[in-house]
């Protein structure tokens, strides 16, 4: 399996998404800086890893969103590549057009750190079909602008298509219907606010965010 992880500045998780990816997935995982031009030829995965990219200027990640390597991103995503965009990186990824919605500052305008219990909306993609539909999760947020945001139109489009990744199973940031995480059409792009690197081996408190990534690389084998 042959992995990326993008790094913007004021990228904090890329080298815990790394480790995450080679030890779970295990194969090359490239380090790709976000003035790069080009991605590395024949991924099979590509992360973009949770920060402050740009420093949260304008809006959570629009500048990183404008990013060189962003236009690689978009192309390899509409290849079929397998993209993951975890905090920051999902805010990319909304701000790129990958994904629906927009990410703003948490109800209650306070940063959240804690660890949230996740609920399995949706176990047929590639980063999910590890788990049970229903399922109930524990993994990590650290974020100040993880309010998912969407109108009723889109909100409902999201939920009849099976889009849904993953919901909040107790209110954590004010978001929409409770959504944590959401697919694009094509299910193989997924952006979620919680770290699921973060969780990947008992030693970390729990291990709930190793199936996501285990299921990605059954997928690509399987392929």
């Amino acid at each position: 399996m042959r992995s990326a992880v993008i790094t913007f500045p004021g990228s904090n998780c890329d080298r815990d998404m790394a480790v995450a990816v080679e030890q779970v997935c295990g194969g090359e995982v490239h380090r790709v800086w976000h003035g790069d031009a080009a991605l590395p030829e024949g991924l099979d995965f590509i992360a973009l890893p949770g920060g402050f990219s740009y420093g949260d200027y304008l809006r959570s990640g629009a500048m990183a969103a404008r990013s060189p390597i962003m236009r690689a991103v978009i192309e390899a995503a509409g290849r079929g590549v397998k993209v993951l965009g975890v905090c920051n990186g999902f805010q990319v990824l909304t701000e790129a057009g990958l994904l629906p919605g927009a990410l703003m500052r948490n109800a209650g305008i306070r940063f959240v750190c804690r660890e949230v219990k996740l609920t399995v909306d949706n176990n047929t993609s590639a980063f999910t079909h590890r788990y049970f539909k229903g399922q109930t999760i524990t993994i990590p947020v650290a974020h100040h602008d993880g309010n998912f945001f969407a109108d009723d139109a889109t909100l409902d489009r999201l939920e009849g298509e099976g889009r849904v990744a993953f919901r909040y199973a107790e209110e954590v940031n004010g978001s929409a219907r409770n959504i944590a995480g959401v697919l694009n059409e094509s299910g193989n792009v997924l952006g979620m606010m919680p770290h699921p690197e973060r969780f990947i081996e008992a030693a970390q408190g729990g291990i709930d965010g190793r199936a996501l990534f285990e299921g990605v690389a059954k997928a690509l084998l399987s392929a």
